[in-house]
Protein backbone atom coordinates (compact mmCIF):
# COMPACT_ATOMS: atom_id res chain seq x y z
CA UNK A 1 0.00 0.00 0.00
CA UNK A 2 2.76 2.44 0.93
CA UNK A 3 5.52 0.82 -1.13
CA UNK A 4 5.65 3.76 -3.55
CA UNK A 5 6.49 6.15 -0.74
CA UNK A 6 9.50 4.10 0.31
CA UNK A 7 11.31 5.04 -2.89
CA UNK A 8 10.08 8.60 -3.22
CA UNK A 9 13.31 10.06 -1.82
CA UNK A 10 15.43 7.97 -4.20
CA UNK A 11 13.38 9.28 -7.11
CA UNK A 12 14.32 12.80 -5.99
CA UNK A 13 18.02 12.05 -6.49
CA UNK A 14 19.74 13.54 -9.51
CA UNK A 15 22.67 11.90 -11.28
CA UNK A 16 25.12 14.13 -9.40
CA UNK A 17 23.71 12.91 -6.08
CA UNK A 18 24.81 9.36 -6.88
CA UNK A 19 28.37 10.62 -7.29
CA UNK A 20 27.98 12.27 -3.89
CA UNK A 21 26.88 8.96 -2.39
CA UNK A 22 29.96 7.40 -3.98
CA UNK A 23 32.01 10.00 -2.10
CA UNK A 24 30.33 9.07 1.21
CA UNK A 25 30.73 5.35 0.52
CA UNK A 26 34.47 5.79 -0.02
CA UNK A 27 34.73 7.65 3.28
CA UNK A 28 32.95 4.89 5.17
CA UNK A 29 35.08 2.29 3.40
CA UNK A 30 38.18 4.15 4.56
CA UNK A 31 36.94 3.97 8.16
CA UNK A 32 36.47 0.20 7.87
CA UNK A 33 39.94 -0.13 6.34
CA UNK A 34 41.53 1.74 9.25
CA UNK A 35 39.73 -0.45 11.77
CA UNK A 36 40.99 -3.54 9.94
CA UNK A 37 44.52 -2.13 10.03
CA UNK A 38 44.34 -1.43 13.76
CA UNK A 39 43.18 -5.02 14.35
CA UNK A 40 45.55 -6.84 12.01
CA UNK A 41 48.41 -4.40 11.32
CA UNK A 42 48.20 -5.06 7.59
CA UNK A 43 49.81 -2.00 6.05
CA UNK A 44 47.98 -2.51 2.77
CA UNK A 45 44.64 -1.76 4.42
CA UNK A 46 45.99 1.55 5.76
CA UNK A 47 47.14 2.45 2.27
CA UNK A 48 43.73 1.35 0.99
CA UNK A 49 42.07 3.78 3.39
CA UNK A 50 44.21 6.61 1.99
CA UNK A 51 43.41 5.53 -1.56
CA UNK A 52 39.69 5.58 -0.83
CA UNK A 53 39.96 9.22 0.25
CA UNK A 54 41.57 9.99 -3.10
CA UNK A 55 38.68 8.21 -4.83
CA UNK A 56 36.22 10.16 -2.67
CA UNK A 57 37.86 13.35 -3.92
CA UNK A 58 37.34 12.21 -7.53
CA UNK A 59 33.64 11.61 -6.81
CA UNK A 60 33.43 15.02 -5.11
CA UNK A 61 34.87 16.77 -8.15
CA UNK A 62 32.57 14.97 -10.56
CA UNK A 63 29.36 15.49 -8.60
CA UNK A 64 29.72 19.24 -9.00
CA UNK A 65 30.61 18.99 -12.66
CA UNK A 66 27.75 16.63 -13.42
CA UNK A 67 25.32 18.92 -11.60
CA UNK A 68 26.46 21.91 -13.67
CA UNK A 69 26.44 19.88 -16.88
CA UNK A 70 22.87 18.69 -16.34
CA UNK A 71 21.86 22.00 -14.72
CA UNK A 72 20.40 20.08 -11.80
CA UNK A 73 21.18 21.57 -8.42
CA UNK A 74 19.07 21.29 -5.30
CA UNK A 75 19.10 21.87 -1.57
CA UNK A 76 19.06 18.10 -1.14
CA UNK A 77 22.17 17.79 -3.26
CA UNK A 78 23.98 20.49 -1.31
CA UNK A 79 23.17 18.87 2.02
CA UNK A 80 24.20 15.45 0.71
CA UNK A 81 27.49 16.93 -0.46
CA UNK A 82 28.22 18.47 2.94
CA UNK A 83 27.44 15.27 4.82
CA UNK A 84 29.54 13.18 2.43
CA UNK A 85 32.45 15.63 2.69
CA UNK A 86 32.27 15.52 6.47
CA UNK A 87 32.72 11.76 6.41
CA UNK A 88 35.38 11.53 3.72
CA UNK A 89 37.42 14.67 4.40
CA UNK A 90 36.73 15.30 8.08
CA UNK A 91 36.15 12.16 10.12
CA UNK A 92 38.03 9.67 7.91
CA UNK A 93 41.35 11.61 7.76
CA UNK A 94 41.26 12.03 11.54
CA UNK A 95 40.75 8.29 12.02
CA UNK A 96 43.47 7.49 9.47
CA UNK A 97 45.80 9.73 11.49
CA UNK A 98 44.90 7.80 14.63
CA UNK A 99 45.48 4.52 12.83
CA UNK A 100 48.98 5.43 11.69
CA UNK A 101 50.00 6.29 15.24
CA UNK A 102 48.78 9.75 16.24
CA UNK A 103 47.11 8.23 19.27
CA UNK A 104 48.29 10.35 22.20
CA UNK A 105 45.77 12.33 24.19
CA UNK A 106 47.07 15.64 22.82
CA UNK A 107 46.72 14.10 19.35
CA UNK A 108 43.08 13.34 20.15
CA UNK A 109 42.47 16.95 21.15
CA UNK A 110 43.93 18.24 17.89
CA UNK A 111 42.09 15.71 15.74
CA UNK A 112 38.80 16.60 17.44
CA UNK A 113 39.59 20.27 16.80
CA UNK A 114 40.21 19.46 13.12
CA UNK A 115 36.86 17.69 12.78
CA UNK A 116 35.05 20.49 14.62
CA UNK A 117 36.60 23.01 12.23
CA UNK A 118 35.41 20.91 9.30
CA UNK A 119 31.84 20.82 10.63
CA UNK A 120 31.90 24.58 11.21
CA UNK A 121 33.38 25.22 7.77
CA UNK A 122 30.66 23.25 5.99
CA UNK A 123 27.86 24.83 8.03
CA UNK A 124 29.14 28.32 7.27
CA UNK A 125 29.47 27.51 3.58
CA UNK A 126 25.88 26.25 3.40
CA UNK A 127 24.57 29.43 5.02
CA UNK A 128 26.58 31.69 2.72
CA UNK A 129 25.55 29.66 -0.34
CA UNK A 130 21.87 30.00 0.62
CA UNK A 131 22.22 33.75 1.14
CA UNK A 132 23.86 34.24 -2.24
CA UNK A 133 21.45 31.97 -4.06
CA UNK A 134 18.54 34.04 -2.76
CA UNK A 135 20.14 37.01 -4.45
CA UNK A 136 20.31 35.16 -7.75
CA UNK A 137 24.08 34.72 -7.56
CA UNK A 138 26.37 31.78 -7.03
CA UNK A 139 29.14 31.36 -4.51
CA UNK A 140 32.18 33.03 -6.03
CA UNK A 141 34.77 32.12 -3.41
CA UNK A 142 35.42 30.00 -0.36
CA UNK A 143 36.04 31.62 3.01
CA UNK A 144 38.84 29.48 4.31
CA UNK A 145 40.16 26.36 2.64
CA UNK A 146 37.51 23.87 1.47
CA UNK A 147 37.37 20.68 3.53
CA UNK A 148 38.48 18.40 0.62
CA UNK A 149 41.90 20.06 1.00
CA UNK A 150 42.45 17.54 3.80
CA UNK A 151 43.34 15.13 0.98
CA UNK A 152 46.82 16.71 1.22
CA UNK A 153 47.09 15.48 4.83
CA UNK A 154 46.07 11.99 3.75
CA UNK A 155 48.74 12.04 1.03
CA UNK A 156 51.36 12.87 3.66
CA UNK A 157 50.12 9.98 5.80
CA UNK A 158 50.17 7.63 2.81
CA UNK A 159 53.79 8.60 2.08
CA UNK A 160 54.70 8.00 5.71
CA UNK A 161 53.00 4.61 5.70
CA UNK A 162 54.62 3.67 2.38
CA UNK A 163 58.02 4.38 3.96
CA UNK A 164 57.22 2.38 7.10
CA UNK A 165 56.87 5.46 9.30
CA UNK A 166 53.98 4.11 11.36
CA UNK A 167 53.45 3.75 15.10
CA UNK A 168 56.69 4.34 16.99
CA UNK A 169 58.46 5.14 13.72
CA UNK A 170 56.13 8.02 12.83
CA UNK A 171 57.90 11.03 11.31
CA UNK A 172 59.08 13.63 13.88
CA UNK A 173 58.66 11.15 16.72
CA UNK A 174 56.73 11.92 19.89
CA UNK A 175 57.02 14.43 22.70
CA UNK A 176 55.52 14.45 26.18
CA UNK A 177 53.63 17.51 27.40
CA UNK A 178 52.61 16.86 30.96
CA UNK A 179 51.28 13.32 31.30
CA UNK A 180 50.13 13.15 27.66
CA UNK A 181 51.80 12.39 24.35
CA UNK A 182 51.89 14.59 21.25
CA UNK A 183 53.11 13.47 17.85
CA UNK A 184 54.31 16.67 16.13
CA UNK A 185 53.05 15.41 12.75
CA UNK A 186 49.49 15.90 14.04
CA UNK A 187 50.07 19.66 14.00
CA UNK A 188 49.37 19.63 10.27
CA UNK A 189 45.76 18.83 11.24
CA UNK A 190 45.71 21.83 13.58
CA UNK A 191 46.97 24.05 10.74
CA UNK A 192 44.46 22.60 8.27
CA UNK A 193 41.54 23.09 10.65
CA UNK A 194 42.56 26.68 11.37
CA UNK A 195 42.79 27.48 7.66
CA UNK A 196 39.33 26.02 7.08
CA UNK A 197 37.67 28.41 9.53
CA UNK A 198 39.68 31.47 8.51
CA UNK A 199 37.47 34.45 7.60
CA UNK A 200 40.29 36.39 5.92
CA UNK A 201 41.40 33.68 3.49
CA UNK A 202 39.35 33.89 0.28
CA UNK A 203 39.80 31.15 -2.33
CA UNK A 204 38.05 31.50 -5.72
CA UNK A 205 35.48 28.77 -6.36
CA UNK A 206 36.17 27.12 -9.71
Amino acid sequence: MHSGKHFSMIRDFHLADWFTLGNASCGVGALFAVMHYVQHQNLQTLLLACGLILLAFVFDVFDGRVARWRQQTSLLGRELDSLADMISFGVAPAIIAYGIGMDGLWDHVILIYFVACGVSRLARYNISAETLSQGGDKVRYFEGTPIPSSLLLVIVIALAAWNGAVGDQLWFGVIHIGPWQLHPLVLMFAASGSLMISRTLHIPKL
